[in-house]
């Protein structure tokens, strides 16, 4: 095997190897790490590169494993993190000025599971300004580049994550979502991205953003992302929202396939424009159910669809009003587009909140009670293919200030609803692009999400397919 297949080799297959000898923890951090340093400098993906701690990390996961030590499951398998989570010794700036410099003193829960699993810490993954937006741009860090087309935009939050894993930078990526940020890059990036539900995975502090923020896995197949968020999930002390009951054993009942979905496959969500090249793609994998797996899908109606722009249109720039304060000190080294919606928000009461609170969880009730009548929702992930990510939106979509939700209207309902919902690639447009298909599931079914991405991947097989960066 030569260095650059290293790179791409599934964390199933690197953790096996560890285990049996076959490669060292250092011969792979060694290898991806020399394609992180080559290739980084057009990609920008990494916020911190560690490069000496994880070096370090897999000498010893070596001198464990020729010691007889007990080893995790992923043991010498290396990961990256994104920048918003806390990682001890390395930065956590959240692609800001208003947080430069600051250093995590301890792990948090989900990166100490990580670390206790035997992953190796490659370093921390770009995110625009505090995960405000779905363009791969920090005012920072500045652009992280899409692997399969320079100078376009890579998406959204977990931008970085969503590059690693599409550009050979190890197996394991972890993303987070609060709008989308998980499923965006995926979609713009051509890899898997899961957006578990919420509080499968533990956050540590727990974010400002009215349990919306999901953590989950990006990684290139849907095997590795059973495997990591097997490793990732479950309670903790520190998150008073994660779920009480201890996730399943993903990766052990990965194949198995639920008997008889009821499929239900909405275009638009009943509101939401798309691209003609992406709908077409989207319909293409819908139809797969069918006529590959065997499976019948039901085009349906989304009643409560249309009133979710109004709802992310409130709250989006509502929950960022705990920056207000800073502008007057950071305006000019802050995103223009944050500043903007920031300011958007500036008059909304807290009378207005709770009020606006209230239509949510109605909102969000009609989306679990659709979930009564089917197993699984099959949606465009996003309306466009990736655009210049020096713009807030496509030029041919309308223009605004701060609202980049207008292309982006599949992910954030079940944010608010808190539903488990996949990205799986499902084909290229002409320009070489990829495009994403979006599987969301009832509350807490995140094995029944992965096991229908693992159907699809089956007969629509999208790992070996590399972007043109070497």
């Amino acid at each position: 095997m030569n260095e650059t297949d290293l790179c791409f080799t599934p964390a199933t297959e690197l953790a096996h190897a560890v285990r049996t000898k076959q490669l060292s923890a250092v011969e792979i951090t060694t290898a991806v790490l020399n394609r992180v340093r080559r290739l980084e400098p057009k990609l920008n993906a990494f916020a911190y590169l560690a490069t000496e701690e994880a070096m370090a990390g897999a000498c010893a996961a070596d001198q464990a494993l020729a010691k007889g030590a007990p080893l995790g499951p992923l043991h010498g398998v290396p990961v990256t993190i994104k920048d918003h989570e806390a990682v001890r010794g390395m930065q956590t700036e959240y692609g800001t000025y208003l947080r430069k410099g600051e250093k995590a003193q301890a792990d948090s829960a989900m990166v100490a599971r990580l670390r206790g699993a035997g992953a190796i810490i490659l370093g921390k993954t770009t995110t625009p300004e505090f995960g405000w937006m779905g363009v791969s741009n920090s005012p920072l860090t500045g652009v992280t580049h899409n692997p399969w087309k320079h100078g376009m935009n890579a998406g959204a939050s977990s931008a970085g994550a969503g590059v690693g894993a599409a550009a050979g930078y190890g197996p394991l990526h972890q993303g987070s979502d609060g709008a989308g940020s998980i499923r965006m890059p995926a979609h713009f990036s051509g890899v898997f991205g899961l957006k578990p539900t919420y509080g499968r995975v533990p956050q540590t502090p727990v974010a400002a953003s009215d349990q919306t923020v999901h953590l989950g896995p990006l990684t290139r197949t849907v095997a590795d992302a059973a495997l990591m968020l097997r490793t990732m999930a479950g309670p903790h002390a520190d998150d008073h929202t994660s779920l009480e009951g201890p996730p399943a054993d993903y990766p052990r009942h990965l194949d198995e396939r639920p008997r008889a979905p009821r499929i239900a496959y909405s275009p638009d969500l009943g509101h939401a424009r798309v691209d003609p090249e992406v709908a077409e793609l989207v319909a293409k994998a819908v139809q797969a159910f069918e006529s590959d797996l065997g499976w019948r899908v039901d085009p349906v109606k989304t009643p409560w669809g249309p009133k979710g722009p109004e709802l992310a249109r409130f709250f989006w720039p509502a929950h960022f009003q705990r920056h207000i304060d800073r502008l007057p000190e950071f305006r000019d080294r802050m995103d223009p587009g944050f500043v903007a919606c920031i300011e958007a928000g500036k008059h909304i009461t807290m009378a207005d909140y709770q009020k606006t609170r209230l239509v949510k969880y109605a909102y969000c009730a009609e989306i679990n009670h659709f979930f009564d009548d089917w197993d699984f929702l099959l949606t465009p992930a996003v309306s466009v293919a990736a655009f210049p990510a020096t713009q807030l939106q496509p030029s041919h979509w309308p223009q605004h200030p701060w609202d980049w939700l207008s292309w982006a209207e599949f992910s954030y309902p079940f944010n608010l609803s808190q539903n488990p919902a996949a990205s799986v690639p499902c084909g290229f447009t002409k320009d070489g692009l990829p495009v994403g298909l979006q599987i969301v599931g009832r509350r807490f079914d995140d094995l029944g999400v992965l096991q229908m991405s693992a159907a699809f991947e089956a007969v629509r097989p999208w790992a070996a397919k590399r972007p043109p960066i070497d």
